[in-house]
């Protein structure tokens, strides 16, 4: 199970979305195990898109 420092959180107003390694991104085609610093610059949210800047550790 992934720690938190593990896990970022989008920052933007109404989004929230948490990316966990342990689960990727199945719509972002990142698969289990892709730690966030290792996801592409380009890699956007899911939910909002916004990029990896609007990310927060958890941790």
């Amino acid at each position: 199970m992934a720690e938190p420092k593990d896990m970022y959180q989008c920052q933007v107003s109404n989004c929230g979305f948490i990316y966990n390694p342990d689960k990727g991104d199945r719509k972002g085609k990142i698969p289990k195990g892709v730690p966030f610093a290792e996801l592409p610059e380009d890699w956007k949210c899911p939910i909002c898109g916004a990029t990896k800047k609007s990310f927060k550790s958890l941790g």
